[in-house]
């Protein structure tokens, strides 16, 4: 057994079974020893982005992690931004990064570079096994603290004479710490708080925006009036008929002043207080209002939905949740507008879907008009690094094989990963993409105007438009193997989007929509 054959056994034995890759020469006995562990499923991307934004939608579902395969620094470099955003979700990543022989380093050879910075950005574990002896027992070790509660993103860095060495070991699964449960006397303490009488507000995050975390947090609110809000930016929430619905803290800072108006009291489960995502001239950052405290119920890797339910059985003991009830908006007709469009997903999205949410400015009122619908599942975008939606979606796709997976995507951030097309048609993975195209960088064109920045000049403008030319997104899906068509009104968005869910493998919608901003 060398060394690569020893790494995939473990990781199997582990119970990572998935290996999203690009892989390069420093790789090649891994490649190769893929063969002889046939219970690890290889995935290829075109792109690091889309192989390390494809390891974040698989565990975000899977509950577990997925390995990649990187090709030493540059490919991890490329890998970066979906690995923030996986760093922002908690997320349980393995990579496997691979390195030039431990002899070969001397010579600085031109793909020579610092694995170990690049991987430090991301505030994870980090481990190098320079030996064929110790590589089995490094992956465990990956593994296991990957899923150290609450998850973190590991970086097991593979030299290649480590990888093609004979002599490797496997080794028995590590389990993982789990998370601890919040103090008895800290949850009495913040039962106090909940019943003071003074304004107080309760912001979810994490494990808390599951099931059991979103009923508990419906009885505290039931029975004491606090306002409840779910973070901006939830890893999974869980929404839908059957569940409490419990409005999402606004992404504008002037969104989250108008929530928690008049709020003395902030608490926090499984998430931070609210900060402003950027500064902006004569605002604060700090969005937890002037004079108001917070406390901190859980930790991010604390116990969250056990906390939230020991805080309802002391405040709320005799409450029930308030479940949302089965609704959905009437199919809207005529040319495609910011609001319509989600009226069509509200009016048609299947049961128990998984929605990979990068709508950005198209998909504000998306919340609304899906709140009544069949249960779902929603992955956000934690990090804010765009290019997140497609190979979330391929990930947990392959993750749920059995359950529809819809990709709200805008045109601007489709453009970072976009070769995710390639990877859903090489794998028929069951995914709808509903790209919303309004030729801009909508967003930014927002941004513009609230960092106070002159918007006239056609310079700027310039870098925020997406036309000239106009990108043809179903040809592009196409070339990719992705069948596409191109939506103008609701009527036809609504007749393809159930031609897509109603046709296994991957689609594409090409939706026309104007701009907000």
């Amino acid at each position: 057994m060398n060394g690569a054959q020893s790494l995939i056994r473990t990781l199997v034995d582990s119970g990572v079974d998935v290996c999203f890759s690009n892989p390069g020469t420093s790789e090649m006995h891994f490649v190769a020893a893929l063969d002889t562990v046939p219970e690890m499923r290889g995935v290829l991307g075109l792109f690091e982005g889309v192989v390390t934004g494809a390891a974040d939608g698989y565990a975000r579902i899977a509950g577990k992690p997925a390995a990649t395969l990187l090709h030493l620094g540059p490919g991890l470099g490329n890998g970066l931004a979906n690995l923030h955003n996986a760093r922002r979700a908690h997320t349980p990543i393995v990579n496997v990064i691979g390195d030039h022989a431990t002899y070969h380093k001397q010579y600085d050879a031109p793909l020579e570079s610092d694995i170990e910075a690049v991987a430090g950005s991301l505030e994870g574990w980090i481990r190098r096994s320079e030996h064929t002896k110790d590589v089995g027992a490094d992956a465990a070790a990956a593994v296991a603290a990957a899923q150290d509660a609450p998850g973190q993103v590991a970086a097991l860095i593979l030299p290649a004479d480590a990888s093609w060495g004979e002599g490797g070991e496997t080794c028995a699964p590590i389990p993982p710490r789990i998370p601890q449960v919040v103090d008895a006397t800290k949850v009495k303490n913040i039962a106090d708080v909940l019943t003071s009488g003074e304004p107080v507000a309760l912001l979810v995050g994490g494990s808390g925006c599951r099931e059991a975390g979103l009923l508990a947090t419906s009885r505290i609110a039931a029975a004491t009036g606090v306002k409840a809000f779910i973070e901006t930016f939830p890893s999974r929430l869980e929404r839908g008929e059957g569940l409490p619905t419990i409005e999402r803290l606004g992404y504008l800072a002037e969104q989250v002043a108008y929530q928690l108006d008049g709020i003395k009291h902030v608490i926090v489960a499984g998430t931070k207080a609210p900060v402003s995502f950027f500064a902006y001239p004569g605002k604060a950052s700090d969005l937890v209002p002037e004079g108001a405290q917070v406390h901190v119920l859980a930790e991010v890797g604390q116990d969250v939905p056990r906390a939230l339910n020991d805080i309802a059985d002391l405040v709320a003991a005799e409450t029930e949740p308030v479940l949302q009830e089965a609704s959905r908006p009437a199919l809207p007709s005529g040319p495609l507008t910011p609001q319509n469009w989600v009226d069509v997903i509200g009016a048609l999205l299947p049961e128990r879907a998984i929605i990979a949410d990068e709508a950005n400015t198209s998909g504000l009122l998306l919340p609304a008009a899906t709140a009544g619908a069949p249960r779902h599942d929603v992955l956000t975008l934690t990090g804010g690094a765009i290019g997140y939606g497609m190979p979330v979606a391929t990930g947990a796709a392959v993750a749920a094989p059995d359950r529809p997976v819809l990709n709200l995507q805008s045109d601007g951030s489709a453009l970072y990963t976009i070769s995710a097309l390639w990877t859903q048609a090489r794998e028929n993975l069951n995914v709808t993409t509903v790209l919303l195209n309004n030729r801009a960088y909508a967003i930014l064109r927002l941004e513009l105007q609230r960092v106070g920045a002159d918007a006239s000049g056609p310079k700027a403008n310039e870098l925020l438009d997406l036309s000239r030319p106009d990108m043809d997104f179903v040809k592009i899906a196409e070339g990719m193997g992705v069948p596409a068509t191109r939506a103008t009104t609701a009527e036809e968005l609504a007749e393809q989007f159930q031609r897509a869910l109603a046709e296994p493998g991957p689609h594409l919608i090409d939706a026309i929509v104007p701009t907000l901003f």
